[in-house]
């Protein structure tokens, strides 16, 4: 992050964002340093760290591609965001390798690069990494198979317990089984045992 300094805090926060063209509400800053001054203000300081959206994009495109140098991969690499995070989308030579069994080495590297830029801008960032569409397509083919076992707990109203997903998937099957009439859903375990649970609820 970018450093500024001026007299005060206000000053400072005005420089960054002239310096970044973005308006105050979508700046954050952390104070480093705020020194008050003497008579008339004589000697006062005060030291921000500032970063915008843009600098978070900036930072995740610049570790991936860093990350895929290292390896000697070419991959095509695209940062977005909204409101609900910064989803990146990936297309290399090689996809598979990338993806890894089951998505495994995806969801690895995901973890890596959303630890980096949450250490980094110190907030929790909700990241998606996709290749060449391998998350929709999952999350689909995971609907189509979480929709069987739901309308069977509808009908047996016995609880059924859903195999290992990431954090992502288990937060799409959560939504979308929210639709469902009679149906609940919870999270069991911690960690790589943490599983979904369909439970059959008369009262929804």
């Amino acid at each position: 992050m970018k450093r500024y300094e001026a007299k005060t805090v206000e000053e400072a926060i005005e420089l960054a964002c002239a310096d970044k063209r973005v308006s105050r509400e979508n700046l954050n800053h952390f104070v480093i340093e705020e020194k008050p001054g003497g008579i008339f203000g004589i000697g006062a300081k005060a030291i921000i760290e500032a970063y915008c959206l843009k600098d978070i994009e900036n930072f995740i495109f610049d570790y991936i591609k860093q990350y895929f140098e290292n390896i000697n991969m070419a991959c095509d690499i695209v940062v977005e965001s909204d409101e609900e995070g910064f989803e990146v989308k990936l297309n290399a030579d090689n996809n598979a390798v990338i993806i890894g069994k089951a998505g495994q080495t995806l969801q690895a590297i995901t973890n890596v690069v959303k630890g980096a830029a949450s250490s980094k801008f110190k907030r929790h960032i909700n990241l998606l990494i996709d290749v060449n569409n391998y998350k929709e397509e999952r999350y689909e083919k995971l609907k189509s198979m979480v929709g069987r076992v739901a309308k069977t707990v509808q009908r047996t109203k016995v609880s059924a317990r859903l195999g290992q997903m990431t954090n992502d998937e288990r937060k799409i099957i959560h939504q979308y089984l929210s639709t469902f009439t009679n149906i609940k859903t919870e999270s069991e375990g911690e960690g790589n045992n943490r599983r979904l649970k369909i439970i059959y609820d008369s009262k929804k």
